[in-house]
């Protein structure tokens, strides 16, 4: 998908470079298939910030995915290609035979009028959603489930793709998009393809109001704090951290410092993204 600078008509509007939209083919949502979106602004159920630096933006209806890809043996046919304010992926909206209307996450090369199907008789074509053991290797693919029938968890955002590896005894290895090796069950399903959007990456946007708009808060940096909110902060003047590392606003080690808490994963990662020091 390509991208468009616009003209500088205001200090905003010099640095910014949008998409061109041109693969959108329809610029109103199905209504069937939308759902209210309440906004939490980064707090959980008690009222506490779980997520900083989140709160306000534009209003937003959610299109309801089909992540499961679970209408097995019916074919149905790209109606549109359609623009999706909560995610950077585009989502297809297919028409089945049977009459039914679902939102996909759309593959870069999906056009309008394409048919595609799901199940484990489905041929190995764009857009198409079947078991990881009938895959053969080196096949792209999105969506990936990491529990049989949970519905695709894995490999969602713009341009991502990951690579069908090798099949060994039931289970399936594929390469990340961060590089990492994973083992899961065959039985689980991904659709085949990279997701379009592909240039979403290169997208700038231009001013802070922007920012707004989607939803994002600044950011402070801990240096311009005071030491009670910050461990980067106080000093008279401007001064550095003052610590070997730099550190969280709760005090653990910001760079290098192990995150991962599911231990069940341990079994599943082959070769993990970053190498041991």
């Amino acid at each position: 998908m390509p991208l468009r600078a616009v003209k500088p008509t205001s200090p905003g509007r010099r640095g910014v470079v949008l998409p061109s939209f041109d693969e959108i083919t329809k610029k109103e949502p199905e209504k069937s298939l939308l759902a209210p979106l309440k906004k939490t602004g980064g707090r959980n159920s008690q009222g506490r910030i779980t997520v900083r630096h989140r709160g306000g933006g534009a209003k937003r209806r959610l299109r309801i995915i089909d992540f499961k890809r679970d209408k097995t043996g019916v074919p149905g046919k790209i109606a549109s290609i359609e623009y999706d304010p909560n995610r950077s992926a585009r989502i297809a909206l297919v028409q089945y035979v049977d009459g039914e209307k679902r939102y996909n996450l759309a593959p870069h090369g999906l056009r309008v009028g394409d048919t595609i199907q799901s199940g484990p008789t489905s041929e190995i074509k764009l857009g198409n959603c079947l078991p990881l053991n009938l895959m053969p290797p080196g096949t792209q693919v999105h969506n990936v489930e990491m529990n049989r029938g949970k519905g695709g968890q894995l490999v969602r955002g713009a341009g991502a793709s990951a690579q069908v590896l090798a099949r060994e005894e039931g289970h399936v290895l594929i390469r990340m998009p961060s590089g990492e090796v994973r083992r899961f069950d065959g039985e689980c399903v991904a659709t085949i393809g990279q997701i379009g959007n592909l240039d979403h990456k290169n997208t700038k946007l231009g001013k802070a109001g922007r920012s707004r708009h989607i939803g994002r808060r600044p950011r402070v940096r801990g240096v311009a704090m005071n030491p009670n909110d910050h461990p980067h902060g106080g000093g008279e003047g401007r001064s550095g951290i003052g610590m070997p590392g730099p550190k969280t606003p709760w005090g653990k080690p910001a760079l290098g410092y192990k995150t991962r808490r599911r231990k069940d994963l341990s079994g599943s990662i082959i070769r993990r993204r970053t190498k041991k020091r």
